[in-house]
C-alpha cells in the first residue's frame, strides 16, 4: 500500500512550481505534461513507502534496481505484462529521482558491496521509461508519451532536478531564511 498526499497539500504546489521553473530555465523541456508528472515523483517519493513500493512475491522490499529488474521481466518474476510496466515505470522514477535529486547518494548504491554495483541509474532509467512506455493501451494510453518523452529526455529532465535541488537547498539557508523574513514584515 502507497502513502498518499491529498491533492490539495501545499508541498504539490511548491514541487509543482520548483520544475516548471527549473524546466522553463532550461528552455529544454516545454512540456506541462511532463514536468507534472516530475512534480508528481517528487511528491509521491516524500513518503519512503512509495519509493520503495515495489516488493517482491514474498512481500520483501525490492530496494536495488538488480532486484527491481528481476522483479519487473516476464520471463522470471513477473505474473504479467501489467506487472512489467509497472516495475519498469518504477524504475524509470526512482532512477530519475536519485540520478536527479540525490546524485552523492550514487556512490553508496552502486558500491562493490551492493547488487547495483555495476548497474548504470541513467541508462537503466531511460531503458526502464521506454519499455514501459511501449504500454499504449487502456488504462497506458495517456502516460504513455510522457514515458517515451522521459526515455529520449532522461539526462535534460535529471538536470532539471539537479536545479530543483539547489532551490530546495538554498530554501534552507540562512541568507534566504532573513530575505523571507524581511518580505513577511
Amino acid at each position: 500500500m502507497s502513502a498518499r498526499i491529498s491533492a490539495d497539500h501545499p508541498i504539490r504546489e511548491l514541487f509543482s512550481t520548483l520544475v516548471e521553473r527549473a524546466f522553463r530555465s532550461q528552455r529544454a523541456v516545454e512540456d506541462a505534461e511532463l514536468a507534472r508528472y516530475i512534480a508528481n515523483v517528487l511528491v509521491d517519493f516524500t513518503h519512503r513507502d512509495n519509493l520503495y513500493r515495489l516488493r517482491d512475491a514474498r512481500g520483501k522490499f525490492l530496494e536495488e534496481i538488480a532486484e527491481m529488474l528481476l522483479e519487473g521481466d516476464v520471463t522470471l518474476n513477473a505474473a504479467s505484462f501489467d506487472r512489467e510496466r509497472e516495475v519498469h515505470k518504477h524504475i524509470g522514477d526512482f532512477t530519475l529521482f536519485w540520478t536527479g535529486v540525490y546524485p552523492e547518494m550514487l556512490r553508496y548504491f552502486r558500491a562493490a558491496s551492493r547488487r547495483d554495483h555495476l548497474v548504470d541509474y541513467v541508462e537503466q532509467g531511460r531503458k526502464s521509461y521506454q519499455i514501459a512506455s511501449t504500454f499504449q493501451h487502456g488504462p497506458y494510453a495517456q502516460e504513455a508519451p510522457v514515458l517515451r518523452q522521459l526515455s529520449d529526455q532522461f539526462e535534460t529532465c535529471m538536470m532539471g532536478l539537479h536545479m530543483v535541488r539547489r532551490e530546495l537547498d538554498a530554501y534552507g539557508s540562512p541568507e534566504t531564511q532573513a530575505v523571507r523574513r524581511l518580505l513577511e514584515s
